[in-house]
């Protein structure tokens, strides 16, 4: 069963389905839909040692600035999301913003989109997190390993879209 639609191929009330009646994928005609002005919201943290996340704050991680980098990271994502997702239609971004947030012994990335078109951007923001955060783990790898060269405290969790919003444009 698609998220538009229903399994056997019908559409749901806004007539949107990602499969046809023969159950073949398709992407979502758009065409005849307004364009509206969009926001979505996506969050995710990623789990660390206390000394790592100490020595992000003193920009003291060997291969750079793991925030900036990051930043970039979830930045290209967001803008190349049409290009990993399949069925998901390239959108003209208006906005990205992202805001890092450190605690104790996380980090917390929250991705903010913005566009006017024909549907939504919240998996843009949710590529724009995984994809931030991924880069912040290969940043800090090689202080987050242990002596086996596991990642025993190391862990991404709590991906989500924290709000969507559409406003007629």
């Amino acid at each position: 069963m698609s998220d538009d639609g229903a399994a056997d191929g019908s559409a749901d009330p806004d007539g949107l389905t990602h499969t046809t009646a023969e159950g073949d994928v398709q992407m979502v005609d758009v065409g005849d839909k307004p364009d509206s002005e969009r926001r979505a919201v996506a969050a995710g943290e990623i789990r660390l040692q206390g000394s790592t996340i100490e020595a992000i704050r003193a920009d003291e991680i060997g291969k750079g600035d793991v925030l900036a980098t990051a930043r970039v990271g979830a930045v290209q994502a967001v803008k190349h999301t049409w290009e990993t997702i399949p069925m998901c239609h390239q959108i003209p971004i208006t906005n990205v913003d992202t805001d890092f947030s450190l605690a104790d012994d996380r980090l917390e990335l929250e991705v903010a989109v913005e566009t006017t078109g024909k549907t939504g951007c919240e998996m843009e923001a949710l590529e724009g997190v995984t994809t931030g955060l991924n880069v912040v783990w290969d940043m800090v790898k090689a202080v987050e390993k242990d002596d086996a060269g596991q990642y025993p405290d190391t862990g991404i969790e709590n991906v989500r879209v924290v709000r969507k919003e559409k406003r007629r444009a």
